[in-house]
């Protein structure tokens, strides 16, 4: 995903939540200042070309469905879903994480060599700022939804889940499995629900760039709506 294809659907993003523009860019910023001259990780060197790779959600199905994640090549944990596959005997590959909720378990992840795809966006900067400088930087995957500044990347993607996946199209994975997601989970906010639309909306629009069907879209395509890319 190159920025310029991405930017029309983010500009969306940002119309449909209010999000203010500069805020992305201010912790954008704010997070390459952080990294300052440290080395960043390669996530090519996760082996997702051509594999499949496990997308793990933080839904309340995860725990039913980690032996999909537990076959599969590569193992992308969104958030506390990393946490939960662990508890499960599940090892995890990469956490792809905004800081929101389980930022610990990054430094911890970092600090074994396992890389954690670290996330910038308007709200987070004070979390940037106390969590970042406790990572490995040597394997965190610095990200932004706003214009990438090296060595923050964008891969494209909204949430944490949808980023994952766009991570792992990115490095050419063979095809993607979606342990965990629950699109229609009762228990979120009124918010969240808006963001798993979004992720709904976003992996369609992956599926098809992709000449892939996602098995968690089964019976849902009917109803999503396009993204609009131009």
């Amino acid at each position: 995903m190159e920025f310029h294809t991405w930017e029309p659907v983010y500009e969306a993003i940002l119309d449909d939540f209010g999000y203010p523009r500069d805020g992305d860019e201010r912790a954008r910023d704010r997070f390459v200042e952080l990294l300052g001259d440290d080395g960043t990780y390669d996530p090519a060197s996760l082996g997702l070309d051509g594999a499949t790779v496990a997308v793990a959600g933080a839904g309340p199905s995860l725990e039913s469905e980690a032996d999909r994640a537990a076959d599969a090549d590569v193992v992308l944990a969104a958030s506390t879903a990393a946490d939960r596959l662990q508890t499960e005997g599940v090892a995890v590959d990469c956490m792809v994480t905004d800081l929101d909720k389980n930022a610990d378990t990054g430094r911890e992840l970092t600090a074994a060599g396992t890389p954690v795809v670290a996330h910038a966006h308007g709200d987070n900067i004070p979390a940037l700022e106390a969590y970042v400088p406790t990572y490995d930087s040597e394997f965190v995957v610095p990200t932004t939804q706003a214009a990438p500044a090296p060595p923050v990347h964008n891969y494209g993607g909204f949430t944490d889940g949808d980023r994952a996946a766009f991570l792992a199209d990115h490095f050419d994975a063979g095809s993607l499995v979606f342990p965990g997601w629950d699109f229609d989970d009762p228990s979120v906010t009124v918010e969240k629900r808006r963001k798993l639309r979004w992720a709904e909306r976003l992996l369609h629009w992956l599926e098809q760039r992709r000449g892939e069907r996602f098995d968690v879209l089964d019976g849902r395509r009917d109803d999503i709506e396009p993204v609009a890319t131009d």
